[in-house]
């Protein structure tokens, strides 16, 4: 059996109880024993891994979620190695002598990193990623305070990728060929974002949201720290300590990304519910604080249309006010705005009641979650919405994006982006 060949260098928180809440909760982040820190790089040689070294606690890394990579038959894979929560540089070698290539690539819960890549056979492309990862764990409480020790996962997170202790790296397309894999830390701006199933990291196809297709649209000096998840709320998103989780760890240069309503003007959600000019903003009030306080810049985002168009082959408003609140509220407190509302009610009228299904989860029959191009296109809104609003952040966007028009999108024909290996229709959180 053939080992990878590793290379080492050493690597060197509405109401005042509620604001105590989040605080009490966040607190204690410089009280983390120490352990052993593991060295970096790692590098993996994957011209000479054989193909059963698959992943294991024990082994700490290897080939994972019953897959194997073939250099008969070239196939998508997972690839996984145990590395500590934060952000990590991963640079990659695809390519191969003999062959020619074509691979996709992701990280953790199908977040994606680059499409499409082709090289000949006999050329190698190098290229850079940032990935961050996260555990549960939080940072404990000090005595007596509100808090807890860990974010509160509903069921369907047990397990998934983006909450576990290692970087998984998912390669996909018609024919993936690997060289070399190198893990290293990376320090480096984070984009935190928070909300609800829009926003999330879907784990399966056919559904995708524009979270998950964001680190693709900036350049290797940027991570994005998706914490947004489905059935959230606003006061969800407190009371399971995803907030909590966030203020433990982001930092001056970071950005706090913000969307939210979905979920929250569901008046047959009772305990969750805020009106839109009032406990809405109130809430939205508290990310947009916590954020400050700690030196990182928050960002409004208006949350997206549903697909539901009048007679006119208009979109209809099915969010009332809390999208024209979004905007006071940004003017109030001087904070960047992304109108992801508008932008979405104009990409979704260019494509029409009849084309525009194809952005949508199950083809359609969900009008409200999207599906890889409809998440694709949504993001390029929210990249040209950071440009838009003049933020630092857009001098990391990645030089192939050239600005997007969201009443012209590009073609659902033209758009190819092979499926991830993580396949399973089902109803999704809180719809």
């Amino acid at each position: 059996m053939n080992f990878p060949f590793f290379l080492f260098s050493p690597g060197r928180p509405v109401a005042l109880f509620l604001r105590l809440a989040i605080l009490g909760a966040a607190l204690g982040a410089n009280c983390t024993p120490l352990t052993a820190e593991p060295i970096f790089p790692k590098t993996f040689d994957l011209t000479g891994i054989s193909s059963s070294v698959t992943y294991s606690a024990t082994r700490g890394y290897g080939f994972d979620l019953g897959t194997q990579p073939s250099t008969e038959t070239p196939k998508p894979f997972y690839f996984s190695t145990d590395v500590p929560e934060g952000n990590y540089r991963v640079t990659i070698t695809f390519g191969d002598a003999k062959t020619a290539s074509e691979e996709t690539l992701r990280s953790e819960c199908r977040q994606l990193l680059l499409e499409n890549l082709n090289t000949p056979a006999g050329t190698v492309v190098t290229r850079s990623f940032i990935v961050n990862v996260r555990t549960p764990a939080l940072p404990p409480p000090p005595p007596n305070a509100p808090g807890g020790a860990a974010v509160r996962l509903n069921p369907r997170e047990v397990g998934n990728l983006r909450w576990d202790d290692k970087l998984t790296l998912e390669f996909d397309g018609a024919a993936p060929r690997v060289t070399s894999i190198t893990v290293e830390p990376a320090r480096v701006p984070t984009v935190f974002l928070a909300g609800d199933s829009t926003v999330t990291d879907q784990p399966s196809e056919p559904a995708a949201s524009w979270g998950q297709m964001l680190p693709r649209f900036f350049k290797p000096e940027v991570a994005v720290a998706n914490h947004a998840e489905s059935g959230e709320t606003l006061k969800s998103f407190i009371a399971s300590l995803r907030l909590a989780k966030i203020l433990s760890q982001i930092q001056p240069s970071d950005y706090l990304f913000i969307q939210f309503c979905h979920n929250d003007e569901k008046k047959n959600w009772p305990q969750t519910y805020v009106e839109p000019r009032t406990t809405y903003k109130d809430y939205l009030r508290v990310f947009i604080s916590e954020a400050r306080l700690r030196g990182a810049t928050p960002v409004l985002i208006t949350s997206m249309q549903r697909r539901a168009f009048d007679k006119h082959a208009a979109i209809v408003n099915t969010h009332g006010d809390y999208p024209e609140a979004v905007r006071e509220l940004a003017r109030e407190q001087k904070v960047a705005l992304i109108d992801l509302d508008r932008m979405s009610t104009e990409f979704y009228e260019a494509l029409g009641p009849e084309l525009s299904p194809i952005a949508f989860n199950q083809h359609g029959k969900d009008p409200t979650h999207h599906d890889n191009y409809g998440a694709y296109e949504l993001a390029k809104c929210v990249v040209q919405g950071i440009r838009d609003a003049h933020l630092p952040l857009a001098d990391q966007i990645v030089g192939d994006f050239t600005g997007f028009d969201p009443a012209h999108p590009d073609s659902p024909e033209s758009f190819k982006l092979p499926a991830s290996l993580a396949n399973e229709a089902g109803s999704i959180r809180g719809n």
